[in-house]
């Protein structure tokens, strides 16, 4: 439909009340004022002209996947349909995949693509919410910083792939304990006793392993009482290889593979808790230096760049994980592994963990409320069909997952079948099943070196597409904010930016490091995003209609209840021509914030502490994670109390002025202006959609009766009439 022809017919659909509002109004009818002002303004001045788009919408779809799709599609989803009953686990994923995820992953590019702000300035929509945006600035830097962490293992893992024999394959190097076997699973020989150490006097001792970096590993033990080492031909011990411990007559040892420890002692070197950090990791720091490196360069053009790179970086490892597929589908006990993967086990969802655990996974993939997705769909053209990019993007983000999981427990059922014990003994999550289990495997295949480049450039070209998203956010909001200084130097503020995120980061980079990493990423995804999307749905279904789920909750009731649902809808049309569904504007405004509200309370309630490795962190390390936690939802609150403070009269029409869109917010396309300003004239005189909704229903179930009398009568009538027939 062509723009004039769209708004001919609107117009005429909604027959607004143009009258102009006068100076006298303004003094008289504040209330009525903060609904019917103009908020739309055209003109040059406000900078549309240097507002970049996406080259090809095909680079915007690239980008969409790339971001959605990253490494946890590998080394969490996998895991959690074997935890959670197989295939059936499947059920709850797509269920809140379509109810959730999909609405909001819509919700975000419709905003973004309709009024062309990055996420920090979007939610001049509804003023009372703009530190909304702020609070999503803040959580996808902070992501940010702990995300590159995993770049830098990646990185360092990637590396070491091409040395000419793969350092995690076998043991005998200085960071090795006398503990090592060579594969989970294998039988340790008698050569351990040469090392001076009796296995079956292992009762009650404790290990510690110490590290320093001037010497090689030494395995210190402490015994709780005087013990005389015999010989060792005196050494008896019964082995478990599904557990890869020893047991004697007194006690228990635990073996290491070779990949798990260099995992722990050449990668981490971690430490004994957060109370010691121990030194800088010169290697850690240099991965994670180039990791940013790699970042920057990919996005300092911003999107003119980034729209050539996701070709690489998006469809790459598509291409490497149909290799691995094939090749893992080769290997002896692959067939096991996959029907772990996929056996049903349906009496799992009668487990309300089970559906938790799915929707909370709906979030952490497709990534709403962190503010990439507004930030990158409002580079997009005005009349971008921008329902097909949603669906492809989503759809693409939860069939990877599923098509991963083949790739994954291929290996996992040829490594169990190959160490003698159950798939379930092998399979993880998190960076022990990518950093640890897949490299075991690999180094016992053909040319493992060749096998470890493709794993990890596989996993470093998805890692890279999550970040392109959570640091444009960052960049792009902070070129909004300052548009006159920074809009010529966005090579400075790019690099700039990364060399802050890389100092802040360098904690990280410590022997202690991982209990940094695990308390950032156990806090700021919990609870940010959470809340954040109930906060969106609530604005846009009900105002314009903890951190990521307090968001996600935010989002859904400022585009939901208070812009409402209504007023977005017809944002939307005019956009693409067409409305959205009644199913979709109810997922908005009831069935996915309701489902959040739930969910973020069943989270809470059944909520743990982090744990690491079996290290409890003390109680001051909480707190510091719960302090970090609501940094990105400080914002919020300050943003409502200044919103408040700039508008005038008493407190119910400082209230009622704060909900209502800023001046400046409308349409991208300012050409589209008078029409939106005369439908919000329009929307002052109209109650809600979901007020409609609920008159309409009710007067049709007072109707009810009549009709079910009327039919009861015409039937009885009608068997009146059959013995005279």
């Amino acid at each position: 439909m062509a723009g004039s022809e769209r708004q001919s017919s609107a117009s005429g659909l909604l027959q607004p009340n143009t009258r102009s509002v006068t100076t006298s109004d303004r003094q008289d009818e504040k209330a009525v004022l903060a609904l019917e002002v103009e908020v739309c303004t055209g003109g040059e001045e406000e900078g549309e002209e240097f507002r970049e788009q996406w080259t090809r919408s095909l680079d915007f779809i690239l980008s969409l996947i790339g971001y959605a799709v990253g490494v946890s599609n590998l080394w969490r989803f996998p895991y959690l349909v074997l935890r959670n009953g197989g295939g059936a686990f499947l059920i709850p994923f797509f269920f809140f995949l379509f109810l959730c995820g999909i609405p909001l992953f819509y919700l975000e590019v419709c905003l973004g693509q309709f009024s062309g702000i990055s996420s920090m300035f979007v939610w001049k929509v509804c003023p009372l919410f703009k530190g909304l945006g702020f609070g999503m600035v803040i959580v996808s830097g902070m992501a940010c910083i702990y995300y590159n962490a995993v770049l830098s293992w990646v990185i360092y893992y990637l590396i070491n792939s091409f040395q000419s024999q793969l350092p995690w394959s076998h043991c005998g190097h200085w960071w090795n304990t006398d503990l090592c076997i060579k594969y989970r699973g294998m039988q340790p020989d008698n050569a351990n006793a040469s090392l001076g150490i009796n296995i079956s006097l292992a009762s009650n001792i404790s290990q510690l392993t110490n590290f320093n970096q001037n010497r090689s590993s030494e395995t210190v033990w402490k015994s709780i009482s005087d013990i005389s080492l015999s010989s060792p031909n005196d050494t008896v011990y019964a082995y478990n290889s599904s557990l890869n411990k020893s047991f004697t007559g007194l006690g228990e040892i635990r073996y290491r593979s070779a990949a798990e420890e260099f995992w722990q002692f050449n990668v981490l070197r971690k430490t004994s808790g957060l109370e010691d950090l121990g030194s800088l990791q010169i290697h850690t720091a240099i991965c994670l230096l180039t990791a940013w490196l790699l970042v920057c360069l990919c996005l300092i053009r911003g999107i003119k760049s980034l729209g050539c790179v996701v070709y690489v970086t998006v469809l790459l490892p598509y291409i490497l994980l149909t290799i691995f597929l094939v090749r893992g589908l080769m290997l002896p006990g692959a067939l096991d592994g996959i029907v772990f993967y996929l056996k049903p086990n349906f009496s799992k969802l009668t487990s309300i963990t089970v559906w938790v655990e799915a929707c909370v996974q709906v979030f952490y993939s497709l990534g709403p409320a962190w503010g990439g997705l507004i930030t990158m769909s409002s580079f997009n053209k005005f009349h971008n069909q921008c329902i097909r990019d949603v669906l492809i993007a989503s759809l693409a983000d939860g069939l990877t997952s599923f098509y991963g999981g083949f790739v994954i427990f291929a290996v996992v059922g040829f490594m169990a079948k190959e160490a003698g014990v159950s798939v379930t003994d092998v399979a993880t999550q998190g960076p022990g099943l990518a950093l640890v289990a897949y490299p075991e495997a690999i180094s016992k295949l053909p040319l493992p070196q060749f096998w470890a480049v493709l794993f990890f450039l596989m996993l470093l070209l998805l890692g890279l597409d999550s970040q392109f998203g959570q640091f444009e956010t960052v960049v792009a909001g902070l070129m909004e904010a300052f548009p006159r200084q920074l809009r010529n130097k966005r090579v400075y503020l790019t690099f700039g930016l990364a060399l802050l995120s890389y100092m802040v980061s360098l904690p990280i980079a410590t022997e202690g490091g991982i209990y940094v990493f695990t308390l950032l990423d156990w806090f700021v995804s919990a609870f940010c995003v959470m809340i954040t999307s109930l906060i969106e749905c609530a604005v846009i279904g009900w105002i314009y209609a903890f951190c990521v789920m307090i968001t996600s909750l935010i989002e859904c009731a400022v585009i939901g209840w208070i812009y409402g649902v209504d007023r977005f809808s017809d944002d939307i049309q005019m956009m693409m021509g067409k409305r959205p569904g009644t199913l979709m504007r109810l997922c908005w405004t009831v069935i996915t914030p309701s489902i959040m509200l739930s969910v973020f309370i069943f989270t809470c309630a059944k909520y743990t502490l982090p744990v690491y490795d079996g290290y409890v962190f003390p109680m001051w390390a909480n707190a510091i994670g719960f302090f970090i936690s609501m940094i990105p939802l400080m914002p919020i609150p300050v943003g409502m109390i200044i919103a408040l403070a700039q508008q005038n009269g008493s407190l119910l029409k400082r209230l009622q002025s704060s909900l209502t869109p800023a001046p400046g917010w409308g349409p991208a396309n300012k050409k589209y202006c008078p029409l939106y300003n005369e439908r919000q004239q329009h929307y002052s005189n109209q109650p809600h959609w979901f007020i409609s909704f609920i008159h309409n229903l009710k007067s049709k179930i007072d109707l009810l009766p009549d009709k079910i009398s009327s039919y009861l009568l015409l039937c009885h009538e009608q068997e009146s009439l059959l013995p005279r027939l």
